[in-house]
């Protein structure tokens, strides 16, 4: 059983359900996120609105409904405040200290009874210069909570997801448990041409999207609850030649291309990418598709919202791809450890 926090509309927990962990507790501060993440799985409701910076064991036990003791966590800390791209920069973001609530959280869990591992997601621009400082102290908070760190860059498009997204991943092993041993990123996937997914493949099929309109109902957009965008106002979209495919050299109107994969799914204000066909920009669930998330997933709220919640979220491909890498680490540790063990007893025997 997993803890995840900051879990968002579900991206990094999908990919860990794919693997057979099942999460026992998800927490995420938005509102819609937490409905869309339970929205889409039945049962018990495991995503609760929460401040992760104010939670406590109590808090888990009285959700849980027992005492609660997960094998591992995972989370992805809101990334806007380390990202490359954030051009409003706050010495004192409260964002920065995330992470740490995260390190403290799981030192807590580890102190009551053993977290095996845990995992963190975020963009890379924690590596920068700006922020090696932070990212120093981050890991030196997983360090002294009693864990082995690895840390690698993942790209998307590496991992069966038609989308440029590099994203750093922390892993962390238990050193009580395991010693200092380390974690090894996911293979790569390779299709048997050996070309990248792109927007094609994951889009191409798809009819027109409905338009946004006020008083527009899930239930009145064509094929899918979220396939629904504003509609085009700029003049770039009626000006022959003024959009071109595959064209990335203004941030507010990159275009995709049919044939390569997609720039990073991230949108800002106004910031959605253009459909391929340089008609509209892309609909809520053509970026659903392009983080990989399976078709039958649905966002909620308003459309706003569901954007930055497909913005935000973990591409589910990925995420499953370390999923299963942690999954085989630990099994092939505990083997081990297994093993140890029954030879001590032989030799006692």
């Amino acid at each position: 059983m997993l803890l995840s926090l900051f879990c968002g509309a579900g991206g990094l927990d999908l990919g860990f359900e794919a693997t057979d962990y099942e999460i026992g507790l998800a927490f995420d501060l938005r509102t819609d996120s937490i409905a869309s993440y339970n929205h889409n799985r039945k049962g018990a409701h495991r995503g609760h609105i929460g401040d992760v910076s104010k939670l406590t064991l109590a808090e888990f036990d009285r959700l849980h409904g027992a005492t609660f003791e997960p094998e591992g966590i995972i989370g992805g800390p809101p990334c806007q405040s380390f990202s490359r791209a954030n051009t409003v920069y706050l010495e004192a973001d409260p964002r920065h200290s995330l992470p740490l609530a995260y390190a403290e959280l799981l030192k807590s869990l580890n102190q009551r009874k053993t977290v095996k591992f845990f995992v963190m997601e975020n963009v890379t621009g924690l590596m920068s210069d700006r922020h090696a400082h932070r990212l120093r102290r981050i890991e030196k908070a997983f360090n002294d909570a009693g864990f082995s760190l690895s840390r690698a860059v993942l790209l998307a498009t590496d991992y069966a997801t038609p989308q440029i997204r590099e994203r750093v991943f922390v892993i962390g092993l238990n050193r009580e448990l395991y010693g200092e041993a380390a974690w090894s990123p996911p293979a790569k996937v390779v299709t048997a041409d050996g070309r990248r997914p792109d927007v094609r493949g994951a889009i191409g099929d798809l009819p027109d999207a409905t338009f946004f309109d006020r008083d527009l109902k899930p239930s009145g957009i064509a094929h899918h609850p979220n396939h629904w965008c504003m509609r085009p106002k700029s003049p770039k979209f009626t000006t022959p030649g003024a959009l071109r495919p595959g064209d990335g050299r203004n941030r507010s109107f990159k275009t995709l291309a049919w044939e390569s994969p997609s720039p990073t799914v991230a949108y800002g204000h106004r910031e959605v990418h253009i459909h391929p066909d340089c008609h509209r920009r892309l609909s809520v669930y053509e970026a659903m598709l392009l983080q990989g998330f399976p078709k039958k997933y649905e966002l909620l709220g308003s459309l706003s919202s569901q954007i930055i919640q497909v913005s935000e979220a973990v591409p589910p491909p990925v995420a499953a791809a370390v999923a299963a890498s942690v999954r085989a680490r630990v099994a092939e540790l505990d083997a081990q450890i297994a093993a140890g063990r029954a030879e001590k007893q032989r030799a006692r025997g």
